[in-house]
């Protein structure tokens, strides 16, 4: 691990059935930053097992709860141990964690309060054109994107300052917690910036139909909160 890691960050890591990925996501993850929690949301594979193994720090949701659910249980958690600032990092290996540590230093040197990732300000991997289209789409018609100028509608990886999240809680418990964090920070006074990121979309994230399933979730969420 790198000695000048940043001992101030949380990263919180929701866990769903992801044991083929979790050991080597935790493992990059912990090149930069040492406090990894993951909460196992329910898995029923050896997700668990295999965080164990590593020197994150493993909570376990007994069922399923959603991805909300346990991002709220991981910073409540970091904010315990006296985090700084979180990490949101998803579990399947598609965030990069030198991303992440731009974003943090962006925080750390106050410069913002909230950094939220965008793979559409630089983009060096190609984006699969449907999950293109839907995202242009929820950032188009969302209000609060739209008060933020956010150019990426739904993006896992985020840092929020331990003020913001001291403030911040998530209550719905599955996808529609992403629409809610951007509706929250629309609301606040707090800076908010984007920042740009590479996600791979990778042979495992496609087999597992993440990239429609969860655009089809964002456009369904977007339609209800706006009726």
């Amino acid at each position: 691990m790198d000695t000048d890691a940043d001992t101030g960050t949380w990263v919180v890591v929701p866990v769903y059935n992801e044991g083929t990925v979790i050991a080597d996501v935790v493992t990059e993850v912990r090149t930069r930053f040492p406090n990894v929690v993951c909460v196992d949301d329910g898995s029923r594979d050896d997700s668990a097992a295999r965080i164990a193994g590593t020197p994150a720090h493993l909570v376990r949701h007994p069922i399923n709860l959603g991805q909300g659910a346990s991002l709220q249980t991981g910073i409540d958690y970091a904010l315990r141990r006296g985090a700084e600032r979180v990490v949101t990092f998803d579990a399947d290996g598609q965030h990069d964690v030198a991303d992440a540590a731009a974003m943090v230093e962006i925080v750390r040197s106050g410069a913002a309060d909230a950094v939220l990732g965008s793979r559409f300000l630089e983009a060096t991997e190609p984006i699969p054109p449907l999950k293109r289209l839907v995202l242009r789409t929820v950032a188009m018609l969302s209000p609060a994107s739209r008060k933020l100028q956010l150019t990426d509608a739904h993006n896992g990886l985020r840092v929020l300052s331990r003020p913001v999240l001291e403030e911040l809680r998530i209550s719905m418990n599955g996808m529609a917690h992403a629409s809610e964090i951007v509706a929250a920070l629309a609301r606040s006074s707090w800076r908010i910036r984007e920042a740009p990121v590479t996600i791979r979309y990778t042979e495992y994230s496609r087999s597992k139909g993440q990239s429609l399933f969860n655009g089809v979730n964002i456009l369904f969420d977007l339609s209800v909160r706006q009726r």
